[in-house]
């Protein structure tokens, strides 16, 4: 191989075989070249998708504050509280039982009676409600007693002569009964046991009872 042997001088197989050489490194050269080439280009085409799906990292102030186009200005209007609506008192149902602060419970007298005499008094029973309601007025729940200055019992009208009776009423709103009462112009005691005489002249009291409802008093004066 180094010593060529044919008819031709040894230069011209020496020269061909540097051309062959040469094209053969020629040819390595570029597939070299080639190769390269190749595998900087998909370094670069994998850089570029990366960077594509990757969204860019913000500074890190804009991660923090953000930008001004975001801020919302405070409010100056003033912040109103929504009105409260009271709570509507529950008040007695209509038509139910007239309770002792519902009624109003009051004793007439003529003021002033001569002694011996057979006054009559009244036991007067109103709705003070702004409803309809039922309240029992028997006559074993009505009493009227009197009383003298010192605070004694005089009278009773239920000592001597009791009455019963059932007598619910439904009493309209402002509705008054009047229950008339007559007085002997005797004294008593409850079961009328004591003996019964002439009370003195002088002041006296009356007061008036309905069941659990007592009125105020109301004055008398014997002559």
């Amino acid at each position: 191989m180094l010593h060529p042997v044919g008819p031709l001088p040894a230069a011209v197989y020496w020269r061909r075989r540097l051309v062959v050489l040469a094209v053969l490194l020629t040819v390595l050269a570029g597939l070299v070249w080639l190769t390269v080439r190749f595998l900087s280009g998909e370094e670069v085409t994998a850089r570029t998708e990366v960077s594509a799906t990757e969204p860019a990292e913000l500074p890190a102030l804009e991660r923090v504050v953000p930008p001004v186009e975001q801020v919302q200005p405070p409010s100056t209007e003033p912040v109103t509280a929504p009105p409260v609506t009271p709570e509507a008192p529950a008040g007695p149902a209509p038509g139910g039982p007239c309770t002792d602060d519902m009624l109003g419970l009051e004793v007439r007298t003529p003021g002033q009676a001569a002694v011996g005499s057979k006054p009559t008094f009244e036991l007067v029973v109103v709705n003070t409600s702004s409803v309809p309601c039922v309240r029992p007025l028997d006559k074993q729940l009505q009493e009227l007693v009197m009383v003298d200055a010192a605070g004694a019992r005089v009278w009773g009208s239920n000592d001597c002569f009791p009455e019963s009776s059932s007598d619910p009423r439904t009493l309209a709103p402002g509705e008054s009964v009047v229950f008339p009462v007559v007085w002997g112009g005797l004294t008593s005691e409850p079961g009328c046991a004591a003996e019964r005489v002439t009370p003195p002249p002088g002041a006296y009291v009356l007061r008036g009872r309905l069941d659990t409802k007592v009125s105020g008093d109301a004055p008398l004066v014997l002559r």
